[in-house]
């Protein structure tokens, strides 16, 4: 490896976007080089490979050099290392920290050519009007959008796990894409369809370059430009506050405590059912047979299988699961599959003064992009929306001396908040969940087999959320 590759080696597995974290690095490979600021400070964009035992991983770094020892105290947390490239010494860091050069990506994206809404998803670069080739790293502008650059100074979002969201002033975010995937991130996708949507923050840019695929150039997303939700409040903060009010009052029914959040679960669940309507209209539909979903359950079961393997504490219950995995592979009816958000739970949506806006809808980001992409059925969404009530009501009890005795109010919180989800969704145009509860078992019980497994491998100390879910579920 060179002297940089080595750096990146060992700085990569340290960030919070690295996917790769409990297996060892095989190899770190700079797989392309895209300067977009020459001289120093420097700015270029690399694609990054890493190699570990399951495989190749594809990152984004976004790459600032200057000087051996010109490094400004401000940015000394982001720096990578000192390393030599063409020729000089240079100390080399996550620029994404450093405002002076972040501000020139806006200032690329507010010069851009406006490009329609067919341009989100087409061949990206094509070249010039000349025929000259298209530019290595392509910065797009959707053709109504009107980005103004002045004088706005970045600031990178804190707590975000996969990807790295800079905020200019109060107006505009631009998330970069940490692991890549050769073609069209979904976020961008599915957001520029909604563009008209009050629920979903507008799409402004975005950027780009080609990644090989099989041989051939694919054009890829790098990052996305959109409105920065300037009054929003996350809404899983919005939750957890809820909770923590009912637990400080003993003895009270959730809808009887202060902070009682029934009323805005409901108002969130209508305002998905908007967007699922919205994804329907402006993107293909389809229907799932009957052999498709036997299909669907077996892959449900075969993740039961291995989940119940590698963490015995879920066999008590790999029956009842069995059985819900089962009755979804005799359902006999069609069942309508569309897009739809993917990773669903209450940190992806924000709580503005207009109403609920829903966010990152890139899907789950430790998947291929084409297999987010693929339709699946709105109730899967609904169900991941479910699993994060129960989160919400259970995670502040982890640790807890008064666990047992709060048990009872965190699942009647948790289910007075996923009924009135469930109502606001059917009365707001989605399928009613009432009626499809074999479909939404299914789903439900799969995104906690899901959980069990991440929390073994991830957070030992949260393994009882997910199982005592599925045990209230069960129930």
């Amino acid at each position: 490896m060179t002297q940089l590759e080595e750096l990146l080696a060992d700085w990569i597995p340290q960030q919070r976007w690295f996917a790769g974290k409990g297996a060892p690095i095989d190899t770190v490979t700079v797989h392309a080089q895209h300067p977009l600021v020459c001289g120093d400070p420097g700015l270029r964009v690399l694609i990054v490979e890493v190699a570990q035992r399951d495989g190749v991983s594809r990152y984004q770094v976004l790459l600032g050099l200057r000087p051996a020892g010109t490094l400004r105290a401000e940015l000394a947390h982001a720096a990578i290392g000192v390393c030599r490239i063409d020729g000089v010494t240079r100390t080399v860091y996550d620029a994404s920290h450093d405002p002076e050069l972040t501000a020139l990506l806006l200032e690329r994206l507010a010069a851009a050519d406006g490009s329609g809404p067919d341009a989100v998803g087409g061949s990206g670069g094509g070249g010039t009007a000349d025929g000259a080739p298209p530019a290595p790293v392509r910065f797009r502008r959707l053709d109504d959008a009107d980005v103004h650059s002045g004088h706005r100074r970045s600031l990178v979002l804190s707590g975000e796990q996969s990807n790295t969201s800079l905020v200019y002033g109060e107006d505009y975010v631009l998330k970069f894409f940490r692991r890549l995937w050769p073609g069209l991130n979904p976020d961008l996708e599915l957001t520029a369809a909604l563009a008209d949507s009050d629920y979903v923050a507008r799409p402004h840019a975005w950027i780009e370059t080609d990644v090989r695929q099989d041989g051939r150039p694919v054009p890829t997303t790098l990052a996305m430009l959109q409105e920065f939700m300037r009054s929003a409040t996350d809404g899983w903060v919005l939750a957890a506050t809820s909770v923590r009010d009912l637990y400080d009052a003993p003895g009270l029914a959730p809808g009887d405590a202060g902070g009682d959040f029934a009323g805005e679960a409901e108002r969130l669940g209508a305002a998905t059912a908007a967007v699922h309507r919205a994804l329907a209209r402006e993107l293909p539909t389809d229907v799932l047979s009957s052999h498709a979903l036997q299909d669907l359950a077996r892959s449900m079961l075969d993740r039961l299988h291995r989940a119940a393997t590698e963490v015995p504490e879920l066999q008590p219950y790999a029956g009842v699961l069995r059985s819900a995995y089962e009755d979804l592979a005799r359902v006999d009816e069609p069942l309508p599959i569309q897009r739809v958000h993917g990773d669903f739970h209450l940190g992806q949506v924000v709580r503005t003064d207009g109403g609920w806006v829903l966010l990152d809808f890139e899907g789950e980001p430790a998947a291929p992009v084409e297999e987010r992409r693929r339709p699946s059925s709105p109730l899967r969404d609904v169900a991941g929306m479910l699993r994060s009530f129960d989160y919400a009501a259970r995670y502040q009890l982890v640790g807890s001396a008064d666990a047992a005795d709060l048990a009872p109010a965190a699942h009647a919180w948790a289910q007075r908040n996923r009924d009135a989800f469930c109502a606001g969704y059917a009365y707001g145009g989605g399928v009613d969940p009432e009626k499809h509860q074999t479909v939404l078992r299914a789903f439900e019980y799969d995104k906690a087999v899901y959980e069990v497994l991440y929390e073994a491998h991830n957070r030992p100390s949260w393994l009882r959320i997910p199982l005592d879910s599925i045990a209230a579920l069960a129930a």
